[in-house]
């Protein structure tokens, strides 16, 4: 019960945080270079420290990283739907708590509209990215490799790194900087899913040693 109790608080933290500092970014300066740098900060030190705090119990916040751990028969299908569920609820709930606390209103539509094959391929990347060195790096480093990535990422992807199937869906109740139309969800989080299985396809056949 921990496990899945720590993927949904989890999730709820992280896309809390990462849309309540995109709303403050904007609440405090037009400029966006300044909100992406907010925005990426941010997540850099929420990713950092979820992912540590919840080290014991279960870390992995983002479908397509328990997409990855269910191929690599490290956790069982029932486990993954669990999961699944329960990140793409906890990444909701974050969200509607942020919109809650900046005075939002509860329930909103971004129109965001994140477009472009540019773009896509941006998300195979970054999700690629971030599969790919969680599954090459040890246990005890992985959070700052992942905090590390995506604090990065944010800068060198023209679609600053969702990389989240979960925080995709989550991120179009947000009519704000971190959010995104709905109707680009979908080619976003198959995107996140191609970069998922391309990174595991590149570990199986090149790094796995056993």
């Amino acid at each position: 019960m921990k496990k899945y109790i720590s993927e949904f608080l989890g999730t709820a933290f992280l896309f809390c945080a990462v849309v309540g500092s995109g709303i403050m970014g904007q609440n405090l300066t037009t400029d966006e270079s300044m909100v992406l740098l907010v925005n990426a900060i941010v997540t850099f030190f929420a990713l950092y420290f979820l992912i540590t705090a919840f080290e014991s119990y279960s870390n992995h916040f983002n479908p397509a990283v328990s997409f990855v751990f269910f191929l690599n028969k490290e956790i069982s299908v029932n486990t993954f739907v669990c999961f699944v569920i329960l990140q793409i609820l906890g990444a909701i709930i974050g969200v509607l708590i942020a919109n809650i606390m900046f005075g939002h209103e509860i329930i909103e539509f971004s129109d965001k509209a994140r477009l472009g094959s540019n773009i896509f391929i941006s998300e195979i990347i970054a999700t690629f990215g971030l599969v790919f060195f969680i599954l090459i790096s040890s246990k005890e480093k992985v959070a700052l490799v992942v905090a590390s990535y995506i604090g990065a990422a944010y800068w060198f992807t023209s679609s600053t790194s969702f990389a989240n199937p979960a925080g995709t869906i989550g991120r179009m109740f947000s009519d704000s900087f971190a959010g995104i139309n709905p109707e680009n969800v979908i080619a976003f989080c198959s995107a996140q899913l191609v970069g998922a299985l391309l990174a595991f396809l590149v570990y199986k056949y090149c790094f796995k040693t056993n």
